[in-house]
């Protein structure tokens, strides 16, 4: 029989699992939600444990945990090998000879990307390979569709093999520390991911490409081309001594003047609605040619593109503008705002055609214009404008461009990053320093050497994941104080009874592989490890392969596109279906699972 406190922490871990895994309720708001109602029930109904009272502020202590000051830092550092453009020719070296042997370099494609996510956040290994993969599929003609899902699966796999290869483990290492267990070192669970990755490899290479479905590319072939245009005024027309509001009104409000040009001299002037207009004035548009030849019918103005009148013998040409697809990352200035609040086509000088989201396209010309939607992480933008502009949008890293065509110059700071980078997991492998310490100096160097600058490194924190943290850390606690870990853990061991050591374990895993799909894996993991400690003392059994199988359980996010945001990113860039990671997921999923059910009980002798 449980107490009220106990049974109230179980109810709100169930509370929490249901709100993590609602979409529309934004994880950062259902975690704060969590974390208030956690701290105000202990505060006002205080909880006396066999040490004493348990004071609600204990709860908070994840804000200052060393976990959360190692996924924060980690955050930065990976940044600065995104600004800095340090990963780039790695990128560059496949694309080069990805024609040479397709199949070759798309295995080195995903054993790269495995590799590097052991190390830095996968984030950024995504992002710097998605563009790739599209140019290839472009040139190839192969479906992008085949390439990009295997390869961010990839470095998820990479991602589970070192204890700072996803916030997760840096969580469930540290919090299994708390609870008595030896402090895992950086490789101590390398050679099991690896070889369960290994064959996991194996299928994305040759298997995964075979039932993966040719989707179609994403961006909208149908769209309407936007040109640069001049309408002249006539004599004649209706806009001679009209003010420009006035012009604005006779087409419904739809006219879009970013300049007015008078006098033989083309003296600029700002388009104030109270500015009157005189013959030979010109005004400077931009729009699809149907409605610019309306605005011309409508005002009895001339269109002219180039100097060149615009009829059926010259046509509207602008052969410098071409359409790109920019994906919106996470931590970038336009997460989390909309194009229009941060002047987004004037800073550019780039025209929003489209925005993507969930599968569906929202155009220019439909109610509602995307400059005015707020962007999330993974949103696809379709742009026109110059290879000049997006080339400067590609160089602002504040998106990917979905188009590997225009190459960057690295940065002069890109071996500085990679030093500094090399510094943090060295000294973290080695034990000459705690994995928060040298990661929070290799934060300071970035710094100090101009890899980064402050406004970066905010940009790089991200409030979600700093709430679920600090809140699955809280939940734990409060698992823990009030004896929730053990009864849970009766709980499943009366389900399993009978059962082997061996089936016991893959049982945990594969639930926490379930719960990773549909909810946080932070929160999965967090709640999951004192869980497995309690199973593991009271079998017996060592408590260091059941915290494995809650970190590898947890990081097997490939059964549906929002268990992790690499997974979202791949999903908008490769116009993917909910059940095409269901298709491919679910059976890498219980790949890993079996190889691992096989491996660690090998390794730890039950």
């Amino acid at each position: 029989m449980v107490d009220f406190h106990t049974g109230f922490v179980l109810f709100l871990i169930a509370l929490a699992l249901i709100l993590f895994a609602r979409e529309r309720i934004p994880i950062a708001s259902s975690s704060l939600f969590i974390l208030v109602l956690l701290t105000l029930v202990f505060e006002l109904i205080p909880y006396q444990s066999n040490q004493g009272t348990v004071h609600s502020f204990e709860f908070l202590t994840g804000f200052g945990h060393r976990a959360l000051i190692a996924v924060c830092a980690l955050m930065i550092a990976g940044q600065g090998l995104v600004r800095t453009g340090a990963l780039e020719p790695i990128g560059r070296l496949l694309a080069k000879y990805w024609s040479s042997n397709p199949a070759l370099v798309f295995l080195m494609t995903l054993i790269t990307g495995a590799l590097l996510s052991a190390f830095v956040n996968n984030t950024p290994i995504v992002i710097l390979l998605l563009p790739i993969l599209i140019s290839v599929s472009l040139k190839t003609g192969e479906s992008a569709s085949k390439l990009l899902m295997p390869v961010g699966f990839a470095t998820l796999m990479g991602g589970m093999s070192t204890t700072i290869g996803t916030s997760t483990n840096l969580l469930v290492v540290s919090f299994a520390a708390e609870l008595g267990l030896k402090q895992f070192n950086m490789f101590d669970f390398f050679i099991p991911a690896m070889l369960a990755s290994a064959v996991g490899i194996v299928y994305l290479w040759l298997i995964a490409p075979l039932i993966m479905p040719r989707r179609e590319p994403l961006m909208p072939t149908t769209s309407a081309r936007i040109f640069d245009a001049q309408l002249r005024v006539a004599e004649d027309s209706f806009a001679n001594g009209s003010t420009l509001a006035e012009v604005i009104e006779k087409t419904d409000g739809q006219l879009v003047v970013s300049e007015i040009l008078r006098g033989k001299d083309g003296n600029r002037l700002t388009p104030f609605p109270d500015v009157k207009l005189r013959v030979d004035d010109r005004l400077l548009v931009k729009d699809t040619p149907d409605r610019l030849k309306n605005y011309e019918l409508i005002l009895g103005m001339r269109l002219y593109s180039r100097d060149q009148l615009v009829d059926d013998d010259h046509p509207l040409n602008d052969n410098n503008q071409q359409s790109a697809e920019v994906v919106v990352i996470g931590g970038s200035a336009l997460e989390n705002r909309t194009l229009r609040n941060v002047r987004f086509t004037d800073r550019y000088q780039l025209l929003v055609l489209a925005l993507h989201r969930a599968n569906r396209w929202k155009k220019q010309s439909d109610p509602g214009h995307p400059e005015d939607i707020q962007l999330k992480s993974g949103d696809v933008i379709l742009v026109q404008g110059s290879k000049e502009s997006i080339k400067r949008l590609k160089a602002s890293r504040n998106v990917m461009v979905l188009d590997a065509s225009t190459d960057l110059p690295r940065s002069n700071k890109a071996i500085a990053s990679l030093l500094i980078m090399a510094f943090i997991i060295i000294t973290a492998a080695t034990g000459l320093l705690p994995i928060e310490i040298s990661a929070l100096s290799g934060v300071f160097l970035m710094l100090a050497t101009g890899c980064l600058r402050w406004r970066d490194v905010t940009r790089a924190l991200s409030a979600p994941v700093v709430l679920i943290i600090v809140t699955s850390l809280a939940m734990g606690n409060a698992l823990l104080q009030t004896g929730g870990d053990g009864f849970l853990a009766q709980q499943y061991l009366a389900f399993t009874q009978g059962w082997s050591a061996t089936a016991i374990l893959s049982g945990l895993m594969l639930l926490m592989a379930v719960l990773t799909n549909v909810v946080s894996n932070n929160a999965a993991a967090v709640i999951g490890t004192p869980i497995a400690v309690s199973i593991a003392h009271q079998l017996g059994l060592n408590a260091e392969a059941f915290v494995l199988a809650v970190i590898f359980g947890a990081n097997m996010s490939f059964a549906t596109p929002m268990a992790y945001q690499t997974n979202l990113l791949v999903m908008n860039a490769g116009n993917y279906q909910f059940l095409d990671f269901v298709r491919v997921g679910v059976p890498l999923t219980l790949l890993m699972w079996l190889l691992l059910t096989l491996i660690l009980p090998w390794l730890y002798g039950f």
